[in-house]
């Protein structure tokens, strides 16, 4: 609806908002009045919503990786991390580094995956030698480097990396007969495989141990490979002592 104010200027005006019955000729008032009430709540939430997205992306930023080494043997060492906090941030990679030069390491892919596991394994170290780790972190908020660690592979004398996890033997005796000698030999062993876990002793191929011993690479040697770490003071090739 065209409407014709006193001073002759044309208003486009909405004829649905005009009162019934309106015809050519009609006069009608009309009441125009700023909401002050309205443009302070407006702006209000417009400065909260500004506070927040600075909350969440522009004050809390990821932190680097924290970590530390975990356990270690002749030719392998765990390097574990503390949960990491990426903030609003999504994780893109991990990658550890040895001796400043990025290696081909296989590291988790998801933030949950990295916070589960926590750490990661690294092999084919020379016995007796020392390395400087670090891992970083690649984000969509940037890149982060962790603290530097130092781990020193053992000697073939020290037997306290060795880990061992029991599978099908002859009876309890003899696993807490072996159990002892690891004890005098100043080696551990566990319950269930994990990542520090070196070997897993049976004398039978059988049981969910000797499975998961086989699905991750674990070595399975005889009995006698313990008896044999402790006669000759030192680790024994594992490969002479395989379960076959």
């Amino acid at each position: 609806a065209l409407l014709l104010t006193e001073d002759y200027q044309l208003i486009e005006f909405p004829s649905v908002l005009l009162p019934k019955g309106v015809i050519l000729g009609s006069v009608v008032n009309i009441d125009v009045c700023r909401d002050r009430e309205t443009e302070k709540r407006q702006r209000n939430e417009f400065r909260e919503l500004q506070e927040q997205i600075l909350k969440d992306f522009g004050t809390n930023q990821p932190k680097p990786p924290v970590i530390r080494v975990g356990h270690t043997t002749q030719t392998w060492v765990v390097i574990q991390w503390e949960p990491l906090d990426v903030a609003s941030a999504e994780l893109k990679s991990l990658h550890l580094y040895r001796d400043g030069q990025r290696m081909m390491q296989q590291m988790p892919v998801t933030l949950d995956l990295a916070n589960s596991i926590a750490a990661v394994k690294t092999t084919g170290l020379d016995v007796d030698h020392e390395y400087d780790f670090m891992v970083e972190m690649r984000t969509s908020a940037g890149t982060f480097f962790s603290n530097t660690v130092t781990a020193k592979t053992h000697s073939l004398d020290n037997l306290s990396g060795i880990c061992v996890c029991f599978g099908d033997c002859e009876s309890q005796d003899e696993i807490n007969n072996l159990k002892e000698t690891l004890d005098r030999i100043g080696a551990t062993y566990a319950d269930s495989l994990s990542f520090n876990v070196t070997h897993l002793v049976a004398r039978y191929r059988s049981g969910s141990a000797f499975e998961d011993a086989l699905k991750y690479n674990i070595p399975i040697v005889k009995p006698d490979w313990v008896l044999a770490c402790e006669a000759n003071g030192k680790l024994q090739p594992a490969i002479k002592y395989a379960l076959e």
